[in-house]
C-alpha cells in the first residue's frame, strides 16, 4: 500500500532531480528546509524525528541532497520526507512537505468503525501488523 502524504501525494515518487529542483524552489523563497524521518507513517503522527537542524539561508540545493543522502544512508528503511518552512511575518507555517523515501515493505492501515451514543460512528485508522514472511 502506498501511504499518501503531502505534496505529489497521489503521483510517482520524485526522481533526486525533481527533489533538487523542489528544493531549489524552497530556497529561492527564503524558506528554511528540514529533512525528516519516522517509521510511523500515521496520518496523525504529527512528531518525525529531525535529522539535524533546519537548514537556514542556503543558495544552493546541493547542501540539502547531501544530507539527504546521509539520512537515506542510515535511515534508508524508513519514511523521510521534505519541508520548506516559510517565516515570514504571517505565515510562519512549513508551505511544502513531501515524501523523498519510503520502505521497502510499506505500513498498512485499517479503518476501524466504532459505533457510540446518539447513533454516531467513529473511525479509527489503525496500523496493520507486519506480516511476517512465511518460513
Amino acid at each position: 500500500m502506498k501511504i499518501t502524504q503531502g505534496c505529489f501525494s497521489f503521483l510517482p515518487d520524485l526522481t533526486d532531480e525533481q527533489i533538487t529542483g523542489q528544493v531549489q524552489y524552497c530556497l529561492a523563497n527564503g524558506w528554511a528546509v528540514n529533512i525528516e524521518f519516522t517509521d510511523d507513517p500515521h496520518p496523525r503522527n504529527t512528531y518525525w524525528e529531525m535529522w539535524g537542524l533546519p537548514m537556514f539561508d542556503l543558495q544552493d540545493a546541493a547542501g540539502v541532497m547531501m544530507e539527504l543522502a546521509e539520512c537515506r544512508r542510515v535511515y534508508g528503511d524508513s519514511y523521510i520526507r521534505i519541508s520548506g518552512f516559510d517565516a515570514s511575518h504571517g505565515w510562519e507555517s512549513v508551505r511544502i512537505s513531501f515524501l523523498v523515501n519510503r520502505p521497502k515493505q510499506e505500513a498498512e492501515f485499517e479503518l476501524v468503525r466504532q459505533e457510540v451514543a446518539g447513533r454516531a460512528i467513529r473511525y479509527t485508522a489503525v496500523r496493520k501488523p507486519a506480516a511476517h514472511a512465511s518460513q
